[in-house]
């Protein structure tokens, strides 16, 4: 596919770009005998293309800069094609982790289940409407997953950077579902552990998020094993500090800028490090009612903002706030310290230090 521009100005831009014609393409491929199925993926281009960060290929763009990868040309916008596979990596687990938490919205619009739903109850169709909703959300999070692969092996990469990036990839699949498995695990079993949110942020978030991404990058750059290592240390603490991050956002964010009601964590019933260091920190503290309430309404989907009040208010008192922020600078540090011993070289090292600093510091 063609890049229009340079690429290192507008990573996000040329990424969505290459998406929309890619999605429309393969839309365009569909049989006549599912044209029906067109209008579901319309909806699934949708939600790829609305809103989202892009972080994961623009992690492994400059990863790719930063190991010495070049700018533009056939190359560059072959690397540009494989990375930007990360994006529908991505929409699958989004798709399926709202109807795993049952959430209702995600960027500030209904989820793709919740849009099948009413859709089904819209039409008087037979049957159940959520569990139609459900059925459709599966598929189509499957169906991301496919074009994704799809879009990673047929990049027109060298056969030597293909076989560099295969491995960063197929660990990076495994592991997000590995940690999906552990979240929904760790809500079912009401684990209050440190360690099982940490598994789950590393596994769910770190991985697929800044760690094999960047492993992607500078291994299609050729980089080396004390780079690669270097590089995942830096990948592992910031997509961890980047879900404490996001943990925060979840029971204190603005909705009008998150586009998540804020407490559906608690809803969901998920034991984040938040809600495990509220916990040990209220029991130690001998505030044994505030940890019962706080037991209480975890997996509540009928909560009131009243009740969450009374959470946010507790892990302020108790100081679990200030602790998740405290380890979110010691992994930002960290991080840091490890980019710095990594070899990698400007402009693609300042970048990735930025990139970094933006996802732990965000608002959204």
């Amino acid at each position: 596919m063609e890049i229009d521009g340079d690429i290192d100005t507008a990573v996000h831009r040329h990424v969505e770009a290459l998406l929309r014609r890619y999605l429309a393409q393969r839309r365009a491929e569909l049989p006549a005998l599912a044209q029906t199925f067109a209008a579901a993926v319309d909806t699934l281009s949708d939600f790829a293309l609305r809103g989202g960060k892009r972080i994961r290929p623009t992690f492994a763009w400059w990863g790719w800069r930063a190991a010495g990868g070049e700018g533009a040309g056939p190359r560059a916008e072959a690397v540009l094609t494989a990375v930007s596979a990360l994006e529908l990596i991505q929409t699958c687990a989004l798709v399926h982790d709202d109807v795993m938490d049952a959430s209702e919205l995600r960027r500030g619009q209904p989820t793709v289940h919740v849009r099948f739903t009413e859709a089904h109850r819209a039409g008087g169709w037979l049957g159940e409407p959520e569990r139609f909703g459900t059925a459709a959300a599966i598929l189509l999070g499957d169906l991301a997953l496919a074009w994704a692969d799809d879009l990673f092996t047929g990049a027109p990469l060298a056969d030597e950077m293909r076989r560099a990036a295969r491995a960063p990839w197929l660990a990076m699949r495994a592991e997000m579902f590995a940690g999906q498995y552990l979240d929904v695990l760790a809500q079912a079993e009401g684990d209050e552990s440190e360690d099982r949110p940490f598994g789950v942020a590393r596994l769910k978030t770190a991985a697929y998020t800044v760690e094999r991404p960047l492993h992607m990058g500078v291994a299609l750059a050729g980089a080396g094993e004390d780079t690669v290592d270097a590089v995942r240390r830096f990948g592992t603490d910031i997509g961890i500090a980047f879900q404490l991050r996001d943990d925060l956002l979840g029971m204190y964010g603005d909705i009008e800028v998150t586009g998540k009601p804020v407490g559906d964590d608690l809803r969901e019933g998920k034991r984040t490090l938040l809600v495990a260091l509220g916990l040990k920190y209220a029991d130690a503290a001998g505030r044994h009612a505030d940890a019962d309430h706080l037991r209480g309404v975890l997996g509540d989907p009928a909560l009131t903002m009243a009740n969450i009040d009374r959470v946010r208010e507790l892990l302020v008192e108790v100081g679990a706030v200030d602790e998740l922020e405290r380890r979110i600078e010691l992994l930002t540090g960290s991080g840091m310290a490890a980019l710095e011993e990594s070899g990698l070289t400007d402009p693609g090292r300042t970048r990735l230090a930025d990139l970094a600093i933006a996802a732990t510091r965000r608002d959204r």
